[in-house]
């Protein structure tokens, strides 16, 4: 191969770019100062007094510097398989969903475009196991992803599924012809996918597609924004209205908020859509007639402020805690406004439980759908922020046995096999 190719990992909450330049490839940096160079967190944010959007990290520095004013767009991934999105207004101009992971998919081709000092129109794009369940939505969600691709400047655009991505990073660690069967968890902001494939060691043709080393693949839609909500659900909510009494005239009382309310609350990328004048008029209603009015103005306020960033973010600092930690302490704090709330590992693990059995029922899926006996997988490749969550490495460590569980970098490693798979196109 004498052309250059990006593997182009967009995730829901980083996004991580490689180079396959033919000889070899290799993680590049996309973003100056993060935590690590090597990603670029997946956001958006529209400043409406300087007319202009960020994207990255700067987004996020602009957007918290603005106290919050101004459109923030995050886990823009999750609504790729919402067919009622069509576009959305921003600065009195319509863009579609494909507009905005666009500006993303964009800044990160120019990124590697300057590095190498050469224009790349062919990329290599993940995608998780599962998208959607419905399968006319998860179609949908990968031909917008390609859209957005092609806005981007790409022009020859391939799909690999993440987790065998991930598998092919790992193949390429291993010794000339050294044989294993693996099964790969790949666990993101929205979904969990999981992969039993075989691997070798040594170069492999370049035609080779690994179609028949695939053994199974699955997922669920099941990923850390879940987490973030469970969380925000059990042990926050309480602060913004979940347990209020409302006695509406001609009603008789009810407890909580309308479900319309209620299930974007929980969910970080969907608050936004709470900052409408409907809402905001429901909300003030709700208020009247509340047994409770402090909780439902905090919800007001939080809305009005577009502060659920902010909030989401301490319940994550939280969540990542735990994984090291038997407790953790939720603070958040705006103006008048102080949360503090403890949650212990064993409380996380309770409200996680149903979700972790379906994430292991996946599992189990695709070993049987492998057709081979657990003793058979030689390694278990863990990714993704999610997998360090000690209640998931339980199962895994208890299933194949310790020895058995590699983690592989959550950040770069399904970005470093889609450069690797960069060979099979070319």
């Amino acid at each position: 191969m004498d052309k250059t190719i990006f593997g182009l990992d967009f995730g829901t909450t980083n996004s991580a770019l490689s180079i396959n330049n033919g000889n070899s490839v290799k993680m590049v940096d996309i973003y100056e100062d993060g935590v690590t160079n090597k990603t670029l967190k997946s956001v958006v944010y529209y400043d409406p007094e300087e007319k202009e959007f960020f994207v990255g990290q700067k987004a996020v520095n602009q957007y918290v510097d603005n106290d919050g004013y101004g459109r923030y767009i995050q886990s823009i991934k999750t609504f790729l398989p919402d067919l009622s999105f069509s576009y959305t207004t921003i600065g009195n101009r319509k863009y579609t969903l494909e507009d905005l992971i666009s500006m993303i998919l964009s800044n990160i081709k120019k990124a590697g475009e300057e590095l190498i000092n050469k224009e790349v129109d062919e990329v290599v794009l993940g995608r998780p196991v599962v998208f959607s369940e419905n399968p006319e939505n998860d179609r949908e969600a990968q031909n917008r992803l390609i859209k957005a691709a092609k806005i981007a400047g790409f022009k020859n655009i391939h799909m690999q599924y993440e987790p065998i991505a991930a598998a092919l990073f790992y193949e390429s660690q291993l010794k000339e012809n050294e044989e294993k069967i693996v099964l790969v968890g790949d666990f993101g902001g929205g979904t969990s996918d999981f992969t039993v494939i075989k691997v070798k060691g040594g170069k492999h043709k370049s035609t080779d597609d690994r179609k028949e080393d695939i053994l199974s693949i699955g997922g669920v839609y099941i990923g850390g924004n879940t987490f973030d909500s469970i969380i925000m659900w059990d042990k926050i909510a309480k602060h913004f209205g979940r347990n209020v009494a409302i006695s509406e005239p001609m009603f008789q009382t009810y407890y909580g908020l309308p479900y319309t309310i209620s299930s974007k609350l929980r969910q970080w990328h969907l608050m936004p859509q709470l900052r409408t004048p409907a809402i905001l008029n429901d909300l003030k209603r709700l208020k009247a007639f509340a047994d409770n009015e402090k909780p439902i103005q905090n919800l007001i306020s939080l809305v009005e402020d577009n502060h659920g960033y902010m909030l989401f973010q301490s319940i994550e600092k939280a969540k990542v805690e735990l994984s090291s930690q038997i407790e953790s302490d939720i603070i958040y704090e705006y103006f008048d406004l102080q949360i503090i709330e403890n949650i212990t590992r064993a409380e996380f693990n309770a409200g996680i439980i149903d979700d972790v059995e379906k994430i292991i029922s996946c599992v189990e899926s695709v070993i049987t759908d492998a057709n081979i006996d657990v003793n058979k997988i030689d390694e278990v490749l863990l990714t993704g922020g999610s997998s360090y969550i000690p209640f998931i490495q339980r199962f895994f460590k208890e299933k194949f046995g310790q020895e058995k569980v590699i983690h592989m970098d959550a950040f770069t490693s399904v970005a470093h096999g889609l450069g690797i798979y960069g060979n099979s196109v070319s």
